[in-house]
């Protein structure tokens, strides 16, 4: 499966790719991007193997993949994502991580979250899409803003992080919002 965008691409995960993707993710011990990406999680190191055997059972038992790789001109820049808050109710959540930085705020992580909401939608008799961030992470609620969400949550310090609290923040877009809105990138 592939989606392109105007300076992007979204696709499914090869067994070719499983090694680049465990680089990125687990190539440095403190990576740059893990400071943006849930930071007050353990970055815990896993073997190749393991990484291998996680990704692919992640990927089976879906008509809609779970994760599709975000490329630039042939290179893996990052992952798009969505698990299951309460499948009964056909409430889930999405996320992205861009792994390296020369890639951040260029505008790739909107195009990807527009083409990944947009496939989501198209996908799946969804009703709204969210995702959760921290407010350490402005870039993620603003682009966030920028692709129509609404900021439904806040929970007031809960993220401990460097000894200083943060809220969560639970962002979301119904499909009527989605639908009426004006595309950036499609």
């Amino acid at each position: 499966m592939r989606i392109d965008g105007k300076a992007l691409s979204l696709r499914s995960v090869q067994d070719d790719d499983l090694f680049t993707l465990w680089e990125l993710i687990y190539g440095e011990a403190k990576p740059e991007w893990k400071k943006w990406d849930a930071p007050y999680f353990p970055h815990e190191q896993i073997g190749f193997e393991n990484f291998g055997e996680k990704i692919r059972e992640r990927l089976v038992g879906s008509d809609v993949p779970s994760m599709l790789i975000i490329e630039k001109d042939d290179r893996i820049i990052g992952t798009v994502t969505y698990y299951w808050e309460h499948k009964p109710s056909l409430w889930l959540e999405l996320g992205i991580t861009i792994y390296k930085p020369e890639f951040w705020s260029g505008g790739y992580g909107t195009e990807a979250l527009t083409l990944w909401i947009d496939y989501l939608f198209n996908a799946m008799p969804l009703v709204r899409v969210g995702l959760t961030t921290w407010s350490g992470n402005t870039r993620m609620i603003r682009c966030a803003e920028k692709l129509g969400m609404q900021m439904e949550a806040r929970i007031r310090k809960v993220r401990l992080y460097n000894g200083v609290f943060y809220d969560s923040i639970r962002m979301g877009i119904l499909r009527e919002e989605w639908e009426g809105r004006q595309s950036l990138y499609l």
